[in-house]
């Protein structure tokens, strides 16, 4: 296996061992970016020189004995919202085309204080808001959407041209590419890994989270990201856990919430099928499925938007008024919609929100963890911008793929996606997980659980 193939935590492993030089592996990223990003579009820029001698200082210090941990000397993306002093944020946008970021982010900073090392920045919908990513494509098919927003982050862990990667998600834009390219995605607990010096897109729906090749390896990452910042108003001060999961995959006692509603509702039958067969086969390893309603289903994605579009266009204001020809044409009709919303408005979004949360806590009471799918349909064409479903039921691609992510988001729960199959045409298809807050050590363990029971996933076949 060459370095750019292994996982995270192989990876760690063979560097720890003396197997593999942080030099090695960085090498073999860059030379894998070289032959395959051309094609897939998966970096804003890549610091190739930077990232070489942040691989020889690695190697430098695990020479002399000086260990930082499973993230020294693995190369990652950071999606380009997230600010590295002195280089470029520019949110894959003219807006943005000049900005340099004046210092760290909390999550950078973080991952470069246990030792990883930053091969460049990867694409994201502009300003993160939408669903697809068009400058990318998808590592298994060029033809079809990367999916959004964080769209290069998982292209790149997917083609390996990363070892990991960050994404952020406000309404699947972690779980959306991850599913879409068969990668494992964590959007977790909102609060619990701080977003200072991270471009917002809705920052009481906003995320950040790993974007990895197996589950254990979200855990190491997540194990470096979390904990309190005063400097994000909503970060959370959790104690010091280490996320890894165990080894074991007996889930006897478990009880795995089975949605009679909403989760499988318009969504293509292979995607069903592939994540019902996974949901049978947690069961198989000792679980107990206990059928719940999802409550509040009918205000799911007006909640959603809701909160995000005026939220958004806040954010926004200065620039969309002084300069709004830079704005894609499709980021800049939703910010400008989001200005003609009401006070009104958006305060029933709060208020439905806070009902939704009381409700979905009421709900986790009666079970440990809920799967359902993670996206609706597989990747589609790019360009294609509905979907028909059997019913003759039309929707937008974008509701599409923020409509079983969004609940997630509303109510801050943590969720994660794990790859469960392929579809006919050789799509990735994706399985759901989602817990009760700050309970990712749960989501986790069943995650890893069912990849225990599964072969090494390989990487994209048509990078």
């Amino acid at each position: 296996m060459r370095p750019y193939e292994l996982s995270l935590a192989a990876a760690a492993d063979a560097i720890r061992a003396r197997r593999l030089s942080p030099v090695e592996l960085v090498d073999s990223v860059l030379d894998r970016i070289d032959r395959v990003e051309p094609h897939l579009g998966a970096y804003v820029t890549v610091a190739a020189e930077q990232a070489r001698r942040a691989a020889r200082e690695a190697e430098h210090e695990a020479a002399q004995g000086r260990y930082r941990g499973p993230l020294h000397g693995i190369p990652m993306g950071l999606k380009d919202l997230i600010d590295v002093s002195g280089m470029a944020t520019t949110a894959s946008s003219r807006v943005r085309a000049d900005h340099r970021a004046p210092a760290d982010s909390t999550v950078a900073a973080r991952l470069t204080a246990a030792g990883a090392v930053l091969l460049g920045k990867t694409h994201t919908h502009e300003f993160a808001f939408g669903l697809t990513t068009p400058q990318t494509r998808n590592a298994w098919d060029r033809g079809r959407v990367a999916g959004g927003s964080s769209g290069g982050s998982a292209v790149a862990v997917a083609s390996g041209t990363a070892t990991f990667a960050l994404g952020t998600d406000t309404g699947g834009s972690i779980r959306v590419p991850a599913a879409l390219n068969g990668v494992v995605g964590l959007k977790p607990t909102y609060g619990l890994v701080p977003r200072h010096g991270v471009t917002s897109l809705s920052w009481s729906l906003d995320h950040v989270g790993p974007l990895t090749r197996t589950v254990e390896d979200a855990a190491l990452v997540l194990t470096a990201l979390a904990g309190h910042d005063p400097r994000d108003p909503a970060s959370l001060s959790p104690p010091a856990t280490d996320y890894r999961p165990g080894t074991g995959t007996d889930l006897t006692g478990l009880r795995i919430g089975l949605p009679r509603t909403y989760y499988f509702d318009h969504v293509d039958t292979q995607v069903e099928a592939a994540v019902r067969h996974a949901i049978g086969q947690l069961e198989g390893l000792g679980a107990r499925l206990v059928e719940v309603d999802i409550p509040m289903t009918r205000y799911i994605q007006a909640t959603q938007w809701g909160l995000m579009v005026p939220e958004a266009s806040a954010y926004h204001q200065g620039s969309l008024r002084r300069v709004p020809e830079l704005y894609q044409e499709d980021v800049r009709i939703l910010l400008e919609a989001g200005e003609l919303m009401s006070a009104g408005d958006y305060l029933r979004a709060q208020r439905s929100r806070t009902l939704m949360r009381a409700e979905w806590a009421r709900m986790l009471e009666e079970v440990d963890v809920i799967a359902a799918p993670s996206v609706p349909m597989t990747a589609v064409r790019a360009g294609q911008e509905t979907v028909t479903w059997p019913d003759g039921t039309a929707e937008s691609v974008s509701d599409a793929y923020v409509r079983l992510c969004a609940p997630a988001n509303i109510t801050g729960v943590p969720a994660l996606t794990v790859p469960v199959g392929h579809d006919s045409a050789g799509l990735p298809i994706g399985m759901q997980l989602l817990g009760r807050p700050l309970d990712e050590p749960m989501l986790l363990r069943v995650g890893h659980a069912y990849e225990q029971t599964h072969p090494a996933r390989a990487l994209a076949t048509t990078a």
